[in-house]
């Protein structure tokens, strides 16, 4: 061999054991794998190190943590400052948040803003109609006895969100469409639909948790009031965009948070007194009595192995919204990754946190 072949191979040799060593660098901390997770394949089980979730669960966040379940995650989770499909919705455009907490109006939007998502966990209430999340606001001086008085009403209205969706399957149900009302946009977010309803921006509005209480106690002299609507207005979801679904980390990541989430919830129901003290009081300024009444009205979690039922109930729902709001049908079983369906229910059979 020339000495010039021997100073190739050399060079050669060298160059081959750099790039290895640069590859036991570059996994020296961090066991993710780089392949893209297949939509129907199964979910890894086993988190890799390294991992970080950035979670927006802004209330239950604190249930994960009272109880104890965020101690215990095999992954870095980073909490997100985010509530509400607005806000979850631009932070998964900006690539900033993994998973979300919405409920059913979000990830049909998304779909329909080109942010594709997908479902990982569902929870409803075992008593809906009579713990709604929901009722109608009236305004001072306005006589709404039944559905069919909204018709002529100004009633406050949030595109993309829950409280939007719910005015039109009302108004669906009074027999009333979009033309029989003036729809007010207006954001639903703090106390904005009780301020306009109060002022007569608006004659009718949902509020919906600790609203509904403070609405009647500050207007009711005023001949505020407020009715039941009679619908189902209880689902809550986690949701992720595709996009980090097909990172093998992340999903075994989610399957894992899925499985916190639920045990939480059994954590919430089981400790209310704990639960109104540290978080309604302590941690955002409600009296106790606030607290007792959500809690009393929040009724008890119902975490499903199956999502037929809700699967069948949220197209009825897309398809309602597509033909007032002119978007394009969808397939609701396009919304859910059904590989994590019965993780949170699993969670719970094998034991929740006490």
């Amino acid at each position: 061999m020339t000495s010039s072949s021997l100073l190739d191979r050399r060079a050669f040799l060298s160059a081959t054991l750099g790039a290895a060593t640069l590859g036991l660098t570059a996994c020296a901390g961090d066991d993710r794998p780089t392949a893209a997770l297949a939509a129907g394949a199964p979910l890894p089980e086993v988190v890799p190190k390294g991992t970080k979730l950035v979670v927006g669960d802004k209330e239950h966040q604190k249930a994960i943590e009272f109880s104890g379940e965020s101690d215990k995650f095999s992954f870095e989770v980073e909490w997100a400052n985010i509530s509400g499909g607005p806000q979850t919705l631009e932070a998964f455009r900006a690539k900033a948040l993994d998973i979300g907490s919405v409920a059913d109006i979000p990830p049909i939007h998304s779909h329909w803003t080109g942010i594709p998502t997908k479902i990982v966990a569902s929870k409803f209430r075992q008593d809906p109609l009579n713990h709604a999340i929901y009722r109608l606001g009236v305004a001072p001086g306005i006589t709404v006895a039944a559905l069919a008085d909204l018709r002529g009403k100004k009633i406050a209205y949030s595109p993309g969100q829950a409280q939007g969706a719910l005015v039109l399957r009302v108004l669906h149900k009074a027999g009333l469409n979009k033309k029989d009302v003036k729809l007010v946009e207006l954001p639903s977010t703090g106390d904005v639909y009780n301020t306009a309803l109060a002022s007569r921006q608006v004659e009718i509005a949902p509020i919906g948790g600790v609203q509904i209480k403070r609405y009647e106690t500050k207007y009711a002299r005023d001949g505020a009031t407020t009715i039941a609507h009679g619908l189902r207005d209880d689902p809550g979801h986690l949701y992720a965009p595709v996009t980090v679904l097909g990172d093998p980390a992340k999903a075994a990541a989610i399957r894992e948070y899925t499985q916190a989430w639920a045990r939480a919830w059994r954590w919430r129901e089981a400790n209310p007194d704990e639960w109104i003290e540290r978080y309604y009081v302590k941690d955002q300024g409600l009296t106790a009595d606030d607290g007792r009444w959500l809690v009393q009205n929040g009724g008890v979690a119902d975490i499903p192995a199956s999502w037929t039922e809700a699967i069948a109930r949220h197209q009825e729902t897309i398809d309602l919204l597509a033909r007032e709001t002119g978007n394009k049908p969808l397939t609701a079983e396009d919304l859910y990754d059904r590989r994590y369906e019965s993780v949170g229910a699993q969670a719970l059979t094998a034991g929740g946190t006490q």
